[in-house]
């Protein structure tokens, strides 16, 4: 919203302005301040709101306007993702090494261009040549340790893709609320194996009866496995019908042979 100001959370209070509020310029700046304890994350998810920003920076909110997002159904899967996943290779596990998946999110050097998504970031793909773009990574430790205690309380979850020799090669990981997942970061060893992990995780969530998997900010990498913008004020309508006591807590480990697409 152009004219608005930037508004300082308070951090005794988890109160957080209308997502409707966030600037024009940079798009999608809703907050400062405030910390990453797991009831203010909570609520940031659950108001369509999300942090990001570096170590020399404070913690910044944001709810950008459109919105990327997929429903699991409409999850596109390419002929050559196909034969892929036709030949076995990769094995998918869930939540059974998450602080090595976000590790691997954060410790790769990334370059990716200014506002881009943070779901949309991946080792092998170049996401933009030509924007301005800078090394480092947007998951702090501080970032690590917070989306850690999420996944403690069972709310934080991730998809992890191996290889025929048993190590990790790619995946993902994000927020599961009600019947929406809210994913953050994804990484590739190998070629296409963070898009096994989506795809995995879109059918699990398929299977589950999900209705949402918000991808956060538009790129062509998203758009290639289906994932199309819809305005803040339809997502934010979506958000507002989804049933938290729905949230399927706790490890997801269980639940790895939901993950398989029908041949």
């Amino acid at each position: 919203m152009t004219g608005m100001e930037l508004v300082q959370l308070h951090p005794d209070h988890l109160d957080f302005p209308p997502a409707e509020q966030a600037l024009d310029d940079p798009p999608g700046l809703l907050a400062i301040g405030g910390d990453l304890s797991p009831a203010r994350l909570l609520k940031a998810y659950s108001l369509g709101i999300f942090p990001w920003f570096n170590d020399d920076s404070p913690i910044l909110w944001w709810s950008p306007d459109p919105r990327m997002t997929l429903t699991p159904c409409d999850v596109h899967v390419s002929k050559s993702m196909r034969k892929l996943l036709r030949q076995g290779h990769f094995q998918i596990r869930l939540d059974e090494q998450f602080e090595q998946v976000i590790e691997h999110c954060a410790i790769r050097p990334v370059k990716r261009p200014a506002f881009s998504t943070p779901l949309s970031l991946d080792a092998n793909p170049v996401i933009g040549q030509d924007d301005e773009a800078f090394e480092g990574t947007w998951i702090t430790e501080e970032m690590q340790q917070a989306y850690t205690e999420l996944h403690r309380h069972g709310y934080a979850h991730s998809v992890e893709v191996y290889d025929d020799d048993n190590n990790l090669v790619g995946g993902l990981y994000g927020i599961s609320l009600g019947r929406m997942f809210f994913g953050e970061s994804m990484f590739s060893l190998v070629p296409n194996a963070s898009k096994v992990a989506f795809i995995s995780l879109a059918t699990l969530l398929e299977n589950w009866r999900f209705t949402c998997i918000d991808c956060q900010m538009p790129t062509d990498h998203l758009a290639s496995l289906g994932a199309r913008p819809q305005s803040r004020h339809h997502f934010l309508k979506a958000l507002a019908k989804n049933d938290q006591s729905q949230t399927i807590k706790g490890s997801w480990a269980g639940y790895r042979a939901q993950c398989e697409r029908q041949r």
